[in-house]
Formats: structure tokens, sequence, C-alpha cells
């Protein structure tokens, strides 16, 4: 996993109205640096339309979205922070919430996924872990957060 993490894919600062704008400067901007191929973001809308990835988790709402892994190109975690919250829908019961905080997933290998979203789950449940991220405001110091993060969960 911190292989598909990278500093120059975190942005805290994203300025849109809604789900549909973030997705595409997002898709724009993946594209750009060549993580993924044409129709990435038509690939990711009609995923998340089909199976929503909005969670509530007990201490920060967040969302997963990703697309089929025939858009991919290169791995990678992009995490967008809106400045002010969106509605997406809800994992489940396709009920509306609001987030700020997405983790966009662009897994190749479907394999991995299950083990991907479990190790980002042990991340939310983490109180001080949360809480630390929601002070973040450089994506430097994000990046930093999650590899000293996942160097303590690998090493127990």
């Amino acid at each position: 996993m911190k292989e598909m993490f990278q500093p120059d894919l975190i942005d805290l600062d994203v300025e849109v109205r809604n789900e549909e704008e973030l997705f595409e400067l997002v898709a724009k901007r993946l594209q750009a640096a060549g993580y993924v191929k044409n129709g990435y973001l038509e690939g990711i809308k009609s995923r998340e339309k089909n199976f929503p990835t909005g969670l509530i988790t007990e201490y920060l709402n967040i969302a997963l979205p990703h697309s089929d892994t025939e858009y991919i190109e290169r791995p990678f975690i992009y995490v967008a922070r809106t400045t002010k919250p969106i509605k997406v829908k809800q994992m489940g019961d396709n009920q509306e919430m609001e987030v700020r905080d997405l983790f966009f997933l662009g897994i190749k290998e479907p394999s991995k996924q299950v083990g991907l979203l479990q190790e980002l789950m042990v991340l939310f449940q983490n109180e001080a872990f949360v809480s630390t991220l929601n002070a973040t405001t450089e994506n430097e110091e994000l990046f930093n957060l999650f590899m000293k993060q996942w160097e303590e969960v690998k090493n127990g």
C-alpha cells in the first residue's frame, strides 16, 4: 500500500460544490500524471452510482471512490479533502451523507482490494490517528502521518 501513496497525490484544500465536480477534478489530475486511462471519469461515476462508497466511521466520515481496474494505469491512493462538506451516498443503503475526506483508490489487482480496504479501516478506527489526520493541513504532513501509521501497524 505504501507505494500507492504519494505526496503529490494529496490535496487538502479542494474547492468543489459537489461530488461530480470533485470526480472531474481528480480524474483530470490523475490522467495528467499518468495514473489513469481514458474513460476513468465515466468509470468512477458509473461505479459510484451503482456501488456508493460513503462510510460513516466512529470518528470520521469518508468515501472511497474507485473505478473498475481496466481504467487504472498505475496503482494509487489519491487523498482529497474538500473545503466544504459534499454529499455522497453511503455504502450499503444509499442514504445521503456529508463528507470532506475522500480517498480515491486506484487498484489494478482486484485481489488486493480487500486487504487495502481493511488496512484503511484499521487506520480510521484509531481515534488518535483520525484526530491527527483532522488537524493536518499540509500534504507532506499527511503523507508522513500515513507512512508512520502504516509502519506502526506493520510492526505491531
